[in-house]
């Protein structure tokens, strides 16, 4: 399952630059026609990173996030609120792990007539199971490069891949790190 989920990040990845370098034959969306209000749910996927990646396999969930432009529809502020399933590797004692995110952040657009973004933020992971003696918190930071696909009529694809850093889980342990995607339907209003 580890190497389908590299393969769909590499996949992601080689889309998104795809996407980036070419110019579609239709008319190209420009920044200004982003819409102020943005909202996107969607699948994510990852792959658990350093000695949290020894004990856990993957990770999926998914996630819903809102979009508010406070700077000429270049610089956005959001919400984002999920749930995340990080499966276990088949050693005894190790039980999956499930958080509910909650994240608040900023999007920028650096190109004003391209819809490639950066994005940044940051919040708590309220664990809601895993093994005896993990938290029930922790805070998450979240920085993440994507691209907003136009599928036409205000209708986006948001595609992105992302680092979600997570504080120790347990007293003494290390660091819970995961590297994955996102891709969101995402419609203006």
């Amino acid at each position: 399952m580890k190497k389908t989920i590299k393969a769909g990040i590499a996949t992601l990845a080689l889309l998104l630059g795809v996407t980036i370098g070419t110019k579609a034959q239709t008319k190209e969306t420009k920044g200004s026609d982003r819409p102020a209000l943005l909202l996107s749910a969607g699948p994510e996927a990852g792959i658990p990173l350093g000695n949290f990646g020894d004990f856990y396999k993957w990770s999926l969930g998914g996630s819903v996030q809102g979009d508010l432009a406070i700077f000429q529809k270049t610089l956005y502020v959001n919400l984002n609120a999920g749930f995340t399933n990080v499966f276990a590797d088949d050693l005894p004692g190790v039980d999956d792990v499930q958080w509910i995110p909650v994240k608040a952040g900023l999007k920028y657009y650096p190109f004003k007539s391209n819809n490639l973004y950066v994005q940044g933020q940051a919040g708590v992971n309220f664990i809601t199971s895993g093994p005896s003696g993990y938290k029930t918190a922790a805070f998450t930071y979240s920085p993440q490069i994507g691209y907003l696909i136009p599928l036409g009529k205000g209708n986006f694809l948001d595609a992105g891949v992302k680092f979600d850093g997570n504080t120790k889980f347990i007293d003494g342990g290390e660091a819970a790190n995961v590297i994955g995607i996102r891709v969101a339907y995402a419609f203006g209003l």
